[in-house]
Protein backbone atom coordinates (compact mmCIF):
# COMPACT_ATOMS: atom_id res chain seq x y z
CA UNK A 1 0.00 0.00 0.00
CA UNK A 2 1.13 3.53 -0.71
CA UNK A 3 2.33 5.79 2.08
CA UNK A 4 -0.20 8.52 2.70
CA UNK A 5 1.01 12.12 2.80
CA UNK A 6 0.44 14.39 5.79
CA UNK A 7 -2.05 16.41 3.76
CA UNK A 8 -3.86 15.99 0.48
CA UNK A 9 -5.22 18.43 -2.04
CA UNK A 10 -8.30 16.73 -3.48
CA UNK A 11 -9.22 18.04 -6.91
CA UNK A 12 -12.65 17.05 -8.17
CA UNK A 13 -12.35 15.81 -11.73
CA UNK A 14 -15.60 14.82 -13.40
CA UNK A 15 -17.28 15.31 -16.76
CA UNK A 16 -18.03 18.96 -15.96
CA UNK A 17 -14.74 20.08 -14.41
CA UNK A 18 -12.62 18.50 -17.15
CA UNK A 19 -14.17 21.05 -19.49
CA UNK A 20 -13.26 23.79 -17.00
CA UNK A 21 -9.57 22.87 -17.10
CA UNK A 22 -9.36 20.72 -13.97
CA UNK A 23 -6.49 18.59 -15.26
CA UNK A 24 -4.40 21.65 -16.16
CA UNK A 25 -5.02 23.01 -12.67
CA UNK A 26 -3.98 19.68 -11.18
CA UNK A 27 -0.70 19.75 -13.15
CA UNK A 28 0.01 23.32 -12.06
CA UNK A 29 -0.77 22.47 -8.41
CA UNK A 30 1.74 19.62 -8.49
CA UNK A 31 4.36 21.88 -10.06
CA UNK A 32 3.84 24.61 -7.46
CA UNK A 33 3.77 22.18 -4.51
CA UNK A 34 7.09 20.71 -5.68
CA UNK A 35 8.54 24.18 -6.24
CA UNK A 36 7.74 25.13 -2.64
CA UNK A 37 9.38 21.96 -1.33
CA UNK A 38 6.16 20.32 -0.09
CA UNK A 39 6.27 17.20 -2.27
CA UNK A 40 6.83 14.88 0.73
CA UNK A 41 4.17 16.48 2.91
CA UNK A 42 1.40 17.27 0.42
CA UNK A 43 -0.08 15.05 -2.27
CA UNK A 44 -2.36 16.25 -5.07
CA UNK A 45 -5.07 13.62 -5.59
CA UNK A 46 -7.54 13.33 -8.44
CA UNK A 47 -10.98 12.31 -7.18
CA UNK A 48 -14.61 12.40 -8.27
CA UNK A 49 -17.05 15.25 -7.79
CA UNK A 50 -16.61 16.80 -4.34
CA UNK A 51 -18.89 19.80 -4.42
CA UNK A 52 -21.63 21.77 -6.10
CA UNK A 53 -21.82 21.65 -9.89
CA UNK A 54 -22.11 25.43 -10.29
CA UNK A 55 -18.75 26.33 -8.71
CA UNK A 56 -16.37 25.39 -11.51
CA UNK A 57 -13.29 23.42 -10.47
CA UNK A 58 -13.59 22.54 -6.77
CA UNK A 59 -10.60 21.73 -4.56
CA UNK A 60 -10.75 20.22 -1.07
CA UNK A 61 -8.09 19.93 1.63
CA UNK A 62 -7.68 16.74 3.67
CA UNK A 63 -7.78 16.40 6.66
CA UNK A 64 -8.81 19.96 7.59
CA UNK A 65 -11.84 19.96 5.31
CA UNK A 66 -11.75 23.31 3.54
CA UNK A 67 -13.39 23.50 0.14
CA UNK A 68 -12.50 26.03 -2.56
CA UNK A 69 -14.54 26.76 -5.68
CA UNK A 70 -14.09 28.38 -9.10
CA UNK A 71 -10.37 27.64 -8.99
CA UNK A 72 -8.45 28.64 -12.14
CA UNK A 73 -4.84 28.17 -13.29
CA UNK A 74 -4.19 31.83 -12.44
CA UNK A 75 -5.15 31.20 -8.80
CA UNK A 76 -2.77 28.30 -8.18
CA UNK A 77 0.41 30.18 -7.19
CA UNK A 78 -1.40 32.51 -4.79
CA UNK A 79 -3.49 29.63 -3.44
CA UNK A 80 -0.41 27.56 -2.54
CA UNK A 81 1.28 30.62 -1.03
CA UNK A 82 -1.68 31.52 1.16
CA UNK A 83 -2.80 28.04 2.19
CA UNK A 84 0.48 26.16 2.56
CA UNK A 85 3.34 28.68 2.81
CA UNK A 86 1.50 31.12 5.08
CA UNK A 87 -0.80 28.47 6.54
CA UNK A 88 -4.14 30.26 6.33
CA UNK A 89 -7.33 29.78 4.31
CA UNK A 90 -7.40 31.32 0.85
CA UNK A 91 -10.37 33.60 1.44
CA UNK A 92 -10.80 34.60 -2.20
CA UNK A 93 -12.15 31.18 -3.25
CA UNK A 94 -13.22 29.66 0.08
CA UNK A 95 -16.57 27.88 -0.06
CA UNK A 96 -16.49 25.95 3.21
CA UNK A 97 -13.92 26.58 5.94
CA UNK A 98 -14.43 23.23 7.62
CA UNK A 99 -16.53 20.44 6.24
CA UNK A 100 -19.33 19.47 8.57
CA UNK A 101 -20.97 16.04 8.78
CA UNK A 102 -23.97 15.53 6.51
CA UNK A 103 -27.00 17.50 7.66
CA UNK A 104 -28.49 15.72 10.67
CA UNK A 105 -32.09 14.77 10.02
CA UNK A 106 -33.46 14.10 13.48
CA UNK A 107 -36.14 11.59 14.40
CA UNK A 108 -39.56 12.56 13.16
CA UNK A 109 -42.81 10.86 12.30
CA UNK A 110 -41.89 10.19 8.68
CA UNK A 111 -38.50 8.51 9.16
CA UNK A 112 -37.94 7.46 12.76
CA UNK A 113 -34.19 7.63 12.38
CA UNK A 114 -31.18 9.91 12.48
CA UNK A 115 -28.94 10.20 9.44
CA UNK A 116 -25.23 10.89 9.69
CA UNK A 117 -23.62 9.58 6.54
CA UNK A 118 -23.84 8.36 2.98
CA UNK A 119 -24.00 4.87 1.50
CA UNK A 120 -23.67 5.16 -2.26
CA UNK A 121 -21.59 8.36 -2.39
CA UNK A 122 -19.52 7.60 0.70
CA UNK A 123 -16.22 7.38 -1.20
CA UNK A 124 -16.96 9.98 -3.88
CA UNK A 125 -14.72 13.00 -3.45
CA UNK A 126 -12.63 11.19 -0.83
CA UNK A 127 -10.63 8.59 -2.75
CA UNK A 128 -8.88 8.50 -6.10
CA UNK A 129 -11.31 6.56 -8.33
CA UNK A 130 -8.42 5.43 -10.53
CA UNK A 131 -6.43 3.91 -7.64
CA UNK A 132 -7.75 0.48 -6.62
CA UNK A 133 -5.57 0.52 -3.50
CA UNK A 134 -7.51 3.50 -2.17
CA UNK A 135 -10.78 1.63 -2.69
CA UNK A 136 -9.38 -1.43 -0.94
CA UNK A 137 -8.23 0.87 1.87
CA UNK A 138 -11.86 1.78 2.63
CA UNK A 139 -13.00 -1.88 2.81
CA UNK A 140 -13.34 -2.24 -0.95
CA UNK A 141 -14.00 -5.79 -2.20
CA UNK A 142 -14.31 -6.99 1.40
CA UNK A 143 -18.02 -7.63 0.89
CA UNK A 144 -17.26 -9.75 -2.19
CA UNK A 145 -14.72 -11.75 -0.19
CA UNK A 146 -17.20 -12.30 2.65
CA UNK A 147 -19.87 -13.34 0.18
CA UNK A 148 -17.67 -15.87 -1.61
CA UNK A 149 -16.00 -17.27 1.50
CA UNK A 150 -18.79 -17.20 4.10
CA UNK A 151 -22.14 -17.01 2.29
CA UNK A 152 -24.06 -19.17 -0.13
CA UNK A 153 -25.78 -17.60 -3.13
CA UNK A 154 -29.07 -18.15 -1.33
CA UNK A 155 -27.70 -16.29 1.72
CA UNK A 156 -26.78 -13.29 -0.43
CA UNK A 157 -30.21 -13.09 -2.05
CA UNK A 158 -31.91 -13.38 1.34
CA UNK A 159 -29.79 -10.56 2.80
CA UNK A 160 -30.71 -8.31 -0.14
CA UNK A 161 -34.37 -9.28 0.28
CA UNK A 162 -34.24 -8.59 4.03
CA UNK A 163 -32.66 -5.19 3.44
CA UNK A 164 -35.73 -4.02 1.55
CA UNK A 165 -33.59 -2.49 -1.21
CA UNK A 166 -35.77 -1.42 -4.12
CA UNK A 167 -34.47 -0.70 -7.60
CA UNK A 168 -33.13 2.84 -7.80
CA UNK A 169 -33.79 3.25 -11.52
CA UNK A 170 -37.28 4.56 -10.84
CA UNK A 171 -39.63 1.57 -10.79
CA UNK A 172 -38.74 0.56 -7.23
CA UNK A 173 -39.07 -3.20 -7.77
CA UNK A 174 -37.62 -5.23 -4.83
CA UNK A 175 -34.03 -6.04 -5.79
CA UNK A 176 -33.70 -9.31 -3.88
CA UNK A 177 -36.91 -10.63 -5.44
CA UNK A 178 -35.67 -9.70 -8.91
CA UNK A 179 -32.41 -11.55 -8.25
CA UNK A 180 -34.30 -14.64 -7.09
CA UNK A 181 -36.11 -14.91 -10.44
CA UNK A 182 -32.82 -15.11 -12.35
CA UNK A 183 -31.29 -17.42 -9.74
CA UNK A 184 -34.11 -19.96 -10.22
CA UNK A 185 -33.60 -20.11 -13.98
CA UNK A 186 -31.95 -23.38 -15.04
CA UNK A 187 -30.64 -22.26 -18.42
CA UNK A 188 -26.99 -21.18 -18.69
CA UNK A 189 -25.08 -19.03 -19.27
CA UNK A 190 -26.68 -16.22 -17.28
CA UNK A 191 -25.84 -12.55 -17.56
CA UNK A 192 -25.65 -9.47 -15.35
CA UNK A 193 -26.29 -6.08 -16.94
CA UNK A 194 -25.70 -2.73 -15.29
CA UNK A 195 -27.97 -0.16 -16.93
CA UNK A 196 -25.80 2.97 -17.10
CA UNK A 197 -27.65 4.56 -20.01
CA UNK A 198 -29.08 7.42 -17.86
CA UNK A 199 -30.80 9.30 -20.67
CA UNK A 200 -33.33 11.18 -18.56
CA UNK A 201 -32.81 14.95 -18.99
CA UNK A 202 -31.52 16.52 -15.79
CA UNK A 203 -30.29 13.21 -14.37
CA UNK A 204 -26.55 12.81 -13.88
CA UNK A 205 -26.27 10.98 -10.55
CA UNK A 206 -25.17 7.66 -12.07
CA UNK A 207 -22.45 9.42 -14.02
CA UNK A 208 -20.99 10.92 -10.84
CA UNK A 209 -21.20 7.55 -9.07
CA UNK A 210 -19.23 5.87 -11.87
CA UNK A 211 -16.74 8.72 -12.09
CA UNK A 212 -16.24 8.91 -8.33
CA UNK A 213 -16.39 5.25 -7.22
CA UNK A 214 -16.37 2.78 -10.14
CA UNK A 215 -15.17 -0.18 -8.07
CA UNK A 216 -18.27 -0.08 -5.87
CA UNK A 217 -20.40 -0.69 -8.96
CA UNK A 218 -18.16 -3.53 -10.12
CA UNK A 219 -18.20 -5.13 -6.68
CA UNK A 220 -21.99 -5.01 -6.58
CA UNK A 221 -22.18 -6.64 -10.01
CA UNK A 222 -19.80 -9.42 -8.97
CA UNK A 223 -21.81 -10.15 -5.82
CA UNK A 224 -24.96 -10.30 -7.93
CA UNK A 225 -23.22 -12.66 -10.37
CA UNK A 226 -22.33 -15.02 -7.53
CA UNK A 227 -25.86 -14.84 -6.15
CA UNK A 228 -27.67 -15.76 -9.37
CA UNK A 229 -25.02 -17.97 -10.97
CA UNK A 230 -23.76 -15.62 -13.69
CA UNK A 231 -20.12 -15.37 -14.78
CA UNK A 232 -20.37 -12.45 -17.19
CA UNK A 233 -21.47 -8.90 -16.55
CA UNK A 234 -22.00 -6.03 -18.97
CA UNK A 235 -22.16 -2.31 -18.31
CA UNK A 236 -24.38 -0.71 -20.95
CA UNK A 237 -23.31 2.93 -20.94
CA UNK A 238 -24.09 5.88 -23.19
CA UNK A 239 -21.21 6.99 -25.39
CA UNK A 240 -21.30 10.57 -24.08
CA UNK A 241 -20.01 9.40 -20.68
CA UNK A 242 -16.36 9.33 -21.74
CA UNK A 243 -14.80 9.86 -18.30
CA UNK A 244 -17.07 7.21 -16.77
CA UNK A 245 -16.04 4.78 -19.51
CA UNK A 246 -12.36 5.59 -18.99
CA UNK A 247 -12.52 5.04 -15.24
CA UNK A 248 -14.61 1.89 -15.48
CA UNK A 249 -12.18 0.37 -17.97
CA UNK A 250 -9.23 1.10 -15.68
CA UNK A 251 -11.12 -0.23 -12.66
CA UNK A 252 -11.87 -3.48 -14.50
CA UNK A 253 -8.22 -3.87 -15.57
CA UNK A 254 -6.90 -3.17 -12.06
CA UNK A 255 -9.39 -5.54 -10.44
CA UNK A 256 -8.43 -8.30 -12.86
CA UNK A 257 -4.72 -7.79 -12.10
CA UNK A 258 -5.38 -8.32 -8.39
CA UNK A 259 -7.66 -11.32 -8.94
CA UNK A 260 -10.77 -9.47 -7.77
CA UNK A 261 -12.39 -10.02 -11.15
CA UNK A 262 -11.68 -12.79 -13.62
CA UNK A 263 -10.87 -16.40 -12.78
CA UNK A 264 -11.03 -18.05 -9.32
CA UNK A 265 -11.84 -14.87 -7.40
CA UNK A 266 -10.52 -14.98 -3.81
CA UNK A 267 -9.25 -18.50 -4.50
CA UNK A 268 -12.76 -19.87 -5.07
CA UNK A 269 -14.19 -21.54 -8.12
CA UNK A 270 -16.22 -18.42 -8.94
CA UNK A 271 -15.30 -16.62 -12.17
CA UNK A 272 -16.69 -13.24 -13.15
CA UNK A 273 -15.69 -10.90 -15.94
CA UNK A 274 -17.11 -7.48 -16.77
CA UNK A 275 -17.37 -6.00 -20.25
CA UNK A 276 -18.45 -2.54 -21.38
CA UNK A 277 -21.05 -2.00 -24.09
CA UNK A 278 -21.29 1.57 -25.38
CA UNK A 279 -24.68 2.79 -26.57
CA UNK A 280 -25.41 5.51 -29.09
CA UNK A 281 -27.36 7.72 -26.69
CA UNK A 282 -30.95 6.80 -27.54
CA UNK A 283 -33.31 7.66 -24.68
CA UNK A 284 -35.56 4.65 -25.23
CA UNK A 285 -32.58 2.30 -24.73
CA UNK A 286 -32.85 2.98 -21.01
CA UNK A 287 -35.88 0.63 -21.06
CA UNK A 288 -34.48 -2.79 -20.27
CA UNK A 289 -35.77 -4.80 -23.24
CA UNK A 290 -34.81 -2.02 -25.67
CA UNK A 291 -31.39 -2.03 -24.06
CA UNK A 292 -31.16 -5.77 -24.78
CA UNK A 293 -32.01 -5.23 -28.45
CA UNK A 294 -29.35 -2.53 -28.68
CA UNK A 295 -26.75 -4.80 -27.07
CA UNK A 296 -27.53 -7.54 -29.56
CA UNK A 297 -27.11 -5.18 -32.52
CA UNK A 298 -30.78 -4.69 -33.31
CA UNK A 299 -32.77 -1.49 -33.60
CA UNK A 300 -33.48 0.13 -30.24
CA UNK A 301 -37.12 -0.83 -29.79
CA UNK A 302 -38.85 -2.57 -26.87
CA UNK A 303 -39.74 -6.25 -26.78
CA UNK A 304 -42.94 -7.95 -25.70
CA UNK A 305 -43.07 -8.94 -22.03
CA UNK A 306 -43.38 -11.71 -20.98
CA UNK A 307 -40.92 -13.31 -21.25
CA UNK A 308 -39.10 -11.05 -18.82
CA UNK A 309 -35.29 -10.73 -18.93
CA UNK A 310 -34.87 -13.03 -15.91
CA UNK A 311 -36.27 -15.80 -18.10
CA UNK A 312 -35.14 -14.75 -21.57
CA UNK A 313 -32.89 -11.71 -21.77
CA UNK A 314 -29.54 -11.10 -23.43
CA UNK A 315 -29.05 -13.63 -26.22
CA UNK A 316 -32.29 -15.31 -24.97
CA UNK A 317 -30.53 -16.31 -21.72
CA UNK A 318 -31.58 -15.49 -18.12
CA UNK A 319 -30.46 -11.92 -17.40
CA UNK A 320 -30.59 -9.66 -14.37
CA UNK A 321 -30.65 -5.91 -15.04
CA UNK A 322 -30.15 -3.25 -12.36
CA UNK A 323 -29.07 0.36 -12.63
CA UNK A 324 -25.84 1.91 -11.34
CA UNK A 325 -27.18 3.22 -8.03
CA UNK A 326 -28.80 -0.13 -7.18
CA UNK A 327 -25.53 -2.02 -7.66
CA UNK A 328 -23.66 0.63 -5.62
CA UNK A 329 -25.84 -0.25 -2.60
CA UNK A 330 -24.99 -3.97 -2.64
CA UNK A 331 -21.48 -4.09 -1.13
CA UNK A 332 -22.42 -1.86 1.87
CA UNK A 333 -25.47 -4.07 2.55
CA UNK A 334 -23.44 -7.30 2.50
CA UNK A 335 -20.68 -5.71 4.59
CA UNK A 336 -22.94 -4.15 7.23
CA UNK A 337 -26.07 -6.28 7.13
CA UNK A 338 -29.72 -5.84 6.23
CA UNK A 339 -30.70 -4.38 9.61
CA UNK A 340 -28.04 -1.68 9.30
CA UNK A 341 -29.43 -0.66 5.92
CA UNK A 342 -32.98 -0.53 7.29
CA UNK A 343 -31.93 2.09 9.84
CA UNK A 344 -31.91 4.57 6.96
CA UNK A 345 -35.04 5.82 5.25
CA UNK A 346 -38.58 4.70 6.06
CA UNK A 347 -40.07 1.40 7.10
CA UNK A 348 -41.41 0.63 3.62
CA UNK A 349 -38.64 2.35 1.66
CA UNK A 350 -35.34 1.65 3.44
CA UNK A 351 -31.99 3.18 2.57
CA UNK A 352 -31.00 6.40 0.89
CA UNK A 353 -31.68 7.97 -2.48
CA UNK A 354 -29.25 9.85 -4.70
CA UNK A 355 -30.74 12.85 -6.49
CA UNK A 356 -29.49 15.24 -9.13
CA UNK A 357 -30.91 18.56 -7.90
CA UNK A 358 -30.95 21.52 -10.26
CA UNK A 359 -32.89 24.61 -11.27
CA UNK A 360 -33.54 27.87 -9.38
CA UNK A 361 -31.59 26.85 -6.27
CA UNK A 362 -28.38 28.03 -4.66
CA UNK A 363 -26.56 24.68 -4.58
CA UNK A 364 -27.30 22.50 -7.63
CA UNK A 365 -25.55 19.15 -7.67
CA UNK A 366 -25.86 15.55 -6.52
CA UNK A 367 -27.03 14.75 -2.99
CA UNK A 368 -27.70 11.54 -1.09
CA UNK A 369 -30.51 11.69 1.45
CA UNK A 370 -32.60 9.18 3.39
CA UNK A 371 -35.71 7.86 1.72
CA UNK A 372 -38.63 9.87 3.06
CA UNK A 373 -36.98 13.28 3.13
CA UNK A 374 -39.46 15.89 1.94
CA UNK A 375 -39.14 18.16 -1.05
CA UNK A 376 -39.11 21.14 1.31
CA UNK A 377 -36.06 19.75 3.13
CA UNK A 378 -34.24 19.10 -0.13
CA UNK A 379 -34.85 22.63 -1.41
CA UNK A 380 -34.22 24.62 1.75
CA UNK A 381 -31.72 22.44 3.66
CA UNK A 382 -29.64 20.58 1.09
CA UNK A 383 -29.98 22.88 -1.94
CA UNK A 384 -29.60 26.12 0.02
CA UNK A 385 -33.00 27.54 -0.85
CA UNK A 386 -34.27 29.33 -3.94
CA UNK A 387 -31.65 31.31 -5.85
CA UNK A 388 -34.27 33.74 -7.14
CA UNK A 389 -38.01 34.24 -6.93
CA UNK A 390 -40.49 32.00 -5.15
CA UNK A 391 -41.03 28.28 -5.51
CA UNK A 392 -43.63 27.38 -8.13
CA UNK A 393 -43.19 23.73 -9.07
CA UNK A 394 -40.83 20.80 -9.25
CA UNK A 395 -40.47 18.11 -11.86
CA UNK A 396 -39.37 14.97 -10.05
CA UNK A 397 -38.02 11.94 -11.85
CA UNK A 398 -36.91 13.63 -15.03
CA UNK A 399 -38.93 14.52 -18.12
CA UNK A 400 -40.89 11.27 -17.77
CA UNK A 401 -41.67 12.10 -14.15
CA UNK A 402 -44.29 14.19 -12.41
CA UNK A 403 -44.98 17.84 -11.64
CA UNK A 404 -45.37 18.75 -7.97
CA UNK A 405 -46.69 22.12 -6.82
CA UNK A 406 -46.30 23.78 -3.40
CA UNK A 407 -49.05 21.62 -1.88
CA UNK A 408 -46.68 18.63 -2.18
CA UNK A 409 -43.67 20.23 -0.46
CA UNK A 410 -44.15 18.12 2.67
CA UNK A 411 -44.95 14.76 1.05
CA UNK A 412 -42.16 12.28 1.95
CA UNK A 413 -40.13 11.34 -1.11
CA UNK A 414 -40.32 7.56 -1.03
CA UNK A 415 -42.01 4.98 -3.21
CA UNK A 416 -45.10 4.38 -1.06
CA UNK A 417 -45.80 7.97 -0.02
CA UNK A 418 -45.65 9.25 -3.59
CA UNK A 419 -47.76 6.36 -4.84
CA UNK A 420 -50.50 7.35 -2.38
CA UNK A 421 -50.80 10.77 -4.03
CA UNK A 422 -50.63 9.30 -7.53
CA UNK A 423 -46.97 9.99 -8.32
CA UNK A 424 -43.72 8.02 -8.69
CA UNK A 425 -40.16 8.66 -7.57
CA UNK A 426 -38.64 8.27 -11.01
CA UNK A 427 -35.02 8.40 -12.07
CA UNK A 428 -33.59 10.71 -9.41
CA UNK A 429 -33.77 14.15 -11.03
CA UNK A 430 -35.34 17.05 -9.15
CA UNK A 431 -35.81 20.20 -11.26
CA UNK A 432 -36.90 23.15 -9.12
CA UNK A 433 -38.60 26.12 -10.80
CA UNK A 434 -39.71 29.57 -9.67
CA UNK A 435 -42.71 31.65 -10.75
CA UNK A 436 -40.97 32.95 -13.90
CA UNK A 437 -41.34 29.57 -15.61
CA UNK A 438 -44.32 29.20 -17.95
CA UNK A 439 -46.03 25.83 -17.49
CA UNK A 440 -47.03 25.68 -21.16
CA UNK A 441 -43.55 26.53 -22.43
CA UNK A 442 -42.02 23.97 -20.10
CA UNK A 443 -44.46 21.28 -21.27
CA UNK A 444 -43.61 22.13 -24.88
CA UNK A 445 -39.91 21.51 -24.15
CA UNK A 446 -40.69 18.18 -22.52
CA UNK A 447 -42.94 17.00 -25.33
CA UNK A 448 -40.50 18.14 -28.02
CA UNK A 449 -37.95 15.87 -26.39
CA UNK A 450 -40.32 12.90 -26.52
CA UNK A 451 -41.22 13.58 -30.16
CA UNK A 452 -37.51 13.28 -30.94
CA UNK A 453 -36.87 10.23 -28.75
CA UNK A 454 -39.92 8.09 -29.56
CA UNK A 455 -38.73 4.94 -31.31
CA UNK A 456 -41.83 4.97 -33.52
CA UNK A 457 -42.86 1.38 -32.83
CA UNK A 458 -46.35 2.12 -31.51
CA UNK A 459 -48.92 4.63 -32.77
CA UNK A 460 -50.01 6.08 -29.38
CA UNK A 461 -46.47 7.26 -28.61
CA UNK A 462 -45.31 8.08 -32.14
CA UNK A 463 -48.37 10.13 -33.06
CA UNK A 464 -49.49 11.17 -29.58
CA UNK A 465 -46.28 12.99 -28.66
CA UNK A 466 -46.31 14.91 -31.93
CA UNK A 467 -49.98 15.84 -31.68
CA UNK A 468 -49.65 16.96 -28.05
CA UNK A 469 -46.70 19.17 -28.98
CA UNK A 470 -48.66 20.78 -31.81
CA UNK A 471 -51.60 21.56 -29.51
CA UNK A 472 -49.30 23.01 -26.85
CA UNK A 473 -47.62 25.16 -29.48
CA UNK A 474 -51.02 26.43 -30.63
CA UNK A 475 -52.01 27.28 -27.05
CA UNK A 476 -48.72 29.10 -26.44
CA UNK A 477 -49.48 31.29 -29.48
CA UNK A 478 -52.94 32.09 -28.00
CA UNK A 479 -54.68 30.20 -30.78
CA UNK A 480 -56.01 27.35 -28.64
CA UNK A 481 -59.66 26.63 -27.87
CA UNK A 482 -61.38 25.12 -24.85
CA UNK A 483 -61.78 21.70 -26.48
CA UNK A 484 -57.97 21.55 -26.97
CA UNK A 485 -57.65 21.02 -23.21
CA UNK A 486 -60.01 18.04 -23.39
CA UNK A 487 -58.01 16.68 -26.34
CA UNK A 488 -54.75 16.98 -24.40
CA UNK A 489 -56.23 15.01 -21.51
CA UNK A 490 -57.65 12.36 -23.81
CA UNK A 491 -54.37 11.95 -25.71
CA UNK A 492 -52.35 11.76 -22.51
CA UNK A 493 -54.62 9.19 -20.89
CA UNK A 494 -54.69 7.08 -24.05
CA UNK A 495 -50.89 7.14 -24.22
CA UNK A 496 -50.63 5.99 -20.61
CA UNK A 497 -52.99 3.08 -21.29
CA UNK A 498 -52.09 2.03 -24.84
CA UNK A 499 -48.39 2.77 -25.41
CA UNK A 500 -46.17 -0.27 -25.85
CA UNK A 501 -43.36 0.64 -23.44
CA UNK A 502 -42.67 2.92 -20.46
CA UNK A 503 -41.51 5.77 -22.71
CA UNK A 504 -44.94 6.33 -24.20
CA UNK A 505 -46.71 5.40 -20.97
CA UNK A 506 -44.82 8.01 -18.95
CA UNK A 507 -44.36 10.76 -21.56
CA UNK A 508 -47.66 12.50 -20.70
CA UNK A 509 -47.24 12.28 -16.90
CA UNK A 510 -46.05 15.84 -16.36
CA UNK A 511 -48.56 17.20 -18.87
CA UNK A 512 -51.53 15.62 -17.10
CA UNK A 513 -50.20 16.77 -13.72
CA UNK A 514 -49.82 20.33 -14.96
CA UNK A 515 -53.35 20.39 -16.38
CA UNK A 516 -54.68 19.50 -12.93
CA UNK A 517 -52.37 21.76 -10.91
CA UNK A 518 -52.23 24.86 -13.14
CA UNK A 519 -55.46 24.92 -15.19
CA UNK A 520 -55.60 28.72 -15.06
CA UNK A 521 -52.33 29.04 -17.02
CA UNK A 522 -53.81 27.05 -19.88
CA UNK A 523 -57.19 28.79 -19.72
CA UNK A 524 -55.65 32.26 -19.74
CA UNK A 525 -54.10 31.60 -23.15
CA UNK A 526 -57.21 30.20 -24.85
CA UNK A 527 -59.32 32.12 -27.34
CA UNK A 528 -62.31 33.38 -25.40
Amino acid sequence: MKKRSIAQILIGIDGNTVLSGARKIKTKLITEINKQGFSEQIQVVETGSIGPVNKGVVVGIYPTGEMYGNVTEEDVVEFVQERFVKGRPYKKLLLIEKLQPEIDLLDNDSRKMQYHGRIVLDNCGKINPEDIEEYIGVSGYEALGIGLKEKTPEDIIQIVKNSGLQGRGGAGFPTGLKWSFAAKAKITPKYIICNADEGEPGTFKDRLIMEGDPHKVLEGMAICGYAIGANIGYIYIRGEYQLSIQRLKKAIEDAEKLGLLGKNIFGTDFDFEVKIKIGAGSYVCGEETTLLNSMEGFRGQPRFKPPFPAESGFLTKPTNINNVETFANIAPIILNGAEWFKKFGTENSPGTKVYAVLGHINRPGVIEVPMGVTLREIIYDYAGGMSSGNFKMTQIGGTAGNILSSEFLDVPLDFQSLKKVGYSLGSGAILIMNETVSVIDFMKCCMKFFVHESCGKCTPCREGTRYIYEILDKISLRKGKADDIDTLKLLGENMQEASFCPLGQSAPNSLLNSLNLFPEEYNNLLIK
